[in-house]
Parts: C-alpha cells; sequence; structure tokens
C-alpha cells in the first residue's frame, strides 16, 4: 500500500494595497499651490482623497494669496510664511491626488463634505524634486470661501 503526502499551500490572494504618504517624502520647503474642480472623492480614513482637475489654461497664484487670513491650529505652523513662498508646481500634470486630512480632523474644522465639481483651492506639499505621481498633501484648503488648516485641529 502506497501512502501519498499532500502539501497544501496556503492560497495567496492579492488584497488591495492602500497608499498612505508620510510627511518625510515631502518637500515642506517648497509649498505648492492648486486650485481647479474636484473629479473623485473617497471621504474615508485614513484621510480624506480626491483627484483635482486643473484649469485647461493653466495655473496662476492669486495676487492676493500672501495677504490672505488663515486659521489659528493647535499645531504651530507659520501659515503667513506658507502662502508667501507658495508657487506653481513645475510638472504639467492636469489630474493631481490630494491628501487632506482625516475624518476627525475634517470634523474639527467643520469641512463641509467636498463634492464632485466643487471648486476648491490648496496650498501644499509633494514628493521631493515633483518626482513620482502628481500627489499634494494639503497644508491649507480653500473652498466654499473659508479657508481650513489640516495639519491639526482649530485652537
Amino acid at each position: 500500500m502506497q501512502r501519498r503526502v499532500v502539501i497544501s499551500m496556503p492560497l495567496l490572494v492579492s488584497l488591495p494595497a492602500w497608499a498612505h504618504h508620510g510627511w518625510s517624502s515631502f518637500d515642506q520647503t517648497r509649498p505648492l499651490y492648486l486650485e481647479g474642480s474636484v473629479a473623485q472623492v473617497a471621504w474615508r480614513n485614513p484621510h480624506v482623497e480626491l483627484k483635482l482637475d486643473l484649469p485647461a489654461g493653466g495655473l496662476k497664484l492669486p495676487a492676493d494669496l500672501s495677504t490672505r487670513s488663515l486659521p489659528a491650529q493647535s499645531a504651530p505652523v507659520d501659515g503667513a510664511a506658507l502662502l508667501k513662498s507658495a508657487q506653481l508646481p513645475t510638472r504639467k500634470d492636469r489630474r493631481w491626488e490630494i491628501e487632506l486630512a482625516p475624518l476627525s480632523r475634517m470634523s474639527a474644522w467643520a469641512v463641509p463634505e467636498i463634492k464632485v465639481g466643487d471648486a476648491i483651492a490648496l496650498v501644499g506639499f509633494t514628493f521631493t524634486g515633483e518626482k513620482g505621481d502628481a500627489v499634494l498633501r494639503a497644508e491649507y484648503l480653500m473652498a466654499a470661501g473659508k479657508t481650513y488648516g489640516l495639519r491639526s485641529s482649530p485652537a
């Protein structure tokens, strides 16, 4: 009588991998300004994400950007310096992936749920050297006539 030995291997299942970018890969010395129309929104943790379509005619820095009033945050953020040094991206992507704050922080700021088609503006950071994907980690969100600081909770 022969015995057969069967060795079973666990089934490897491919699960979706969610990208979450820490602050270390972003160039925090070079704030960027983006504005456009929201093309897609994921209102979930670990943070709210959206896709932003930039205007077909290109971006322009608003003349009053450096003098806009910013809300106080619980984290020490030099918002005035960020707005003053904000610049346009050098890459020419028309669609950017935007990383906002976690849901708890969006709630603390009372940010209304952003919807597809909404016009928004942002100041934030992309990868060092603008390498890789067109991703912006938002420091400030400007929507519906209000500005929200996203690094921390309201002060």
